[in-house]
């Protein structure tokens, strides 16, 4: 493995942020002292570049004007009708939807046809009790397998919010989010049908409860998890970049980054019903536990605690260790910018099979994302770009040894 250098250029894109406006923060944009090693020069480089950056760049944008929330009563214009839906709330008013529904994600199911894919929602087909529903395994009719999510729904604004859900995930496709395979609105039943992820989800994988530790272990070296943070990536980009109103994610974790037969990794949990991330997760930027607001730099705040779990496997809260190490983000920080701790928090899981100049890249991109300042965070379009090299040196060296 190559043990000392890194490639700069894989920085590069990364240095580009947006609408940095406090040119007196200079002073505060190296948090820590930099050690004298090629990747505390390059996190410092990262930071003061990120604070100098002019104001009005082209890059930038008003996120209070382009930002999706959840108080959004935008009317959805109707297009296709199921007779299944005539006994919807509000005495059969149809329910209306983007002109993109009724090519992906707009087939409408009936309750009896999920009841029959789910074996009558028999809880041995339960995966888990997700966000105001049940998520259920099931088999549709033409043999496709499918995560069925039976929904909680009361009132005007449970069934207003459902409808916007679906028309949320009906516009947006990307290969990098779970698709919506359409749903049910059949009397006074709601039901959400995405596509089914085999591997479950990323928390499991990394972090597994006592029986599913019991369960055959799903390894993940280090190019799987490279893969999967450029994938998350990726994701967060389509949402905040390629989606008008740009969507804010709100809940990226672990727990909602589902992986595919090839441990390819997709977004879920996005949507207008959700709520944001409990502060006490460790998940949540900090701006968000202090004001309560959010932009689409706390996804990459929140993105920065998923690229840290993926190296070092830890959870970000943790109260069975040392009362030093139980808030993992502001412990490990200023370890970032040290080869030798960087090291030291690897996940022991990974044995030592990995590339050392790869591993301190990948820490100063976290590093740069989980900053307390939101304007010091990049663009998650930058992250993308300083992860593509990495994970194309890793998918090339684990073909060439394997």
């Amino acid at each position: 493995m190559d043990s000392h250098g890194s490639e700069s250029s894989a920085y590069r894109p990364l240095l580009r942020s947006h609408d940095h406006r406090r040119s007196h923060g200079s002073s505060h944009a190296v948090m820590i002292v930099l050690p004298a090693i090629a990747a505390a020069v390059l996190v410092g480089c990262a930071l003061v570049r990120i604070l100098r950056r002019p104001k009005g760049s082209k890059r930038g944008f008003d996120e209070t004007k382009l930002v999706s929330n959840c108080s959004s009563t935008e009317m959805l214009s109707f297009v296709g009708f199921s007779p299944d839906m005539r006994g919807c709330i509000y005495g059969g008013r149809r329910l209306g939807f983007s002109t993109q529904t009724t090519g992906r994600g707009g087939q409408v199911f009936t309750y009896r046809e999920l009841e029959m894919a789910t074996d009558g929602f028999n809880p041995r087909n339960v995966m888990t009790h997700a966000g105001f529903g049940i998520l259920y395994k099931g088999t549709l009719m033409n043999g496709t397998l499918a995560a069925i999510k039976l929904l909680y729904v009361e009132g005007r604004q449970g069934e207003r919010e459902f409808r916007m859900e679906v028309d949320l995930f009906s516009r947006l496709h990307s290969q990098y989010l779970v698709g919506l395979l359409g749903y049910c609105a059949d009397g006074h039943h709601r039901l959400l049908v995405y596509e089914y992820m085999p591997n479950g989800c990323l928390q499991k994988l990394l972090h597994p409860t006592t029986c599913e530790a019991d369960q055959p272990l799903r390894f993940l070296d280090w190019t799987k998890r490279l893969r999967i943070a450029l994938d998350c990536a990726r994701g967060l980009e389509f949402l905040h970049e390629n989606s008008f109103p740009a969507v804010i994610h709100r809940d990226l974790n672990c727990s909602n980054i589902l992986l595919d037969r090839d441990f390819r990794a997709k977004l879920s949990g996005f949507g207008l019903t959700k709520p944001c991330s409990d502060t006490l997760d460790g998940y949540a930027a900090p701006e968000y536990a202090l004001t309560g607001k959010i932009t689409t730099k706390s996804d990459v705040y929140s993105y920065g605690v998923v690229l840290l779990e993926l190296l070092t496997g830890r959870v970000p809260v943790d109260t069975k260790r040392p009362q030093p190490e139980q808030l993992f983000i502001s412990w490990a920080l200023p370890r970032l910018t040290s080869r030798e701790k960087i090291e030291e928090m690897v996940d022991p899981l990974l044995q030592g099979l990995y590339s050392k100049k790869e591993l301190v890249q990948v820490a100063a991109i976290a590093a740069v994302c989980v900053q307390p300042e939101a304007d010091y965070r990049p663009l998650i379009t930058d992250v993308v770009q300083s992860l593509i090299p990495l994970v194309k040196s890793a998918c090339k060296l684990s073909f060439s040894s394997g």
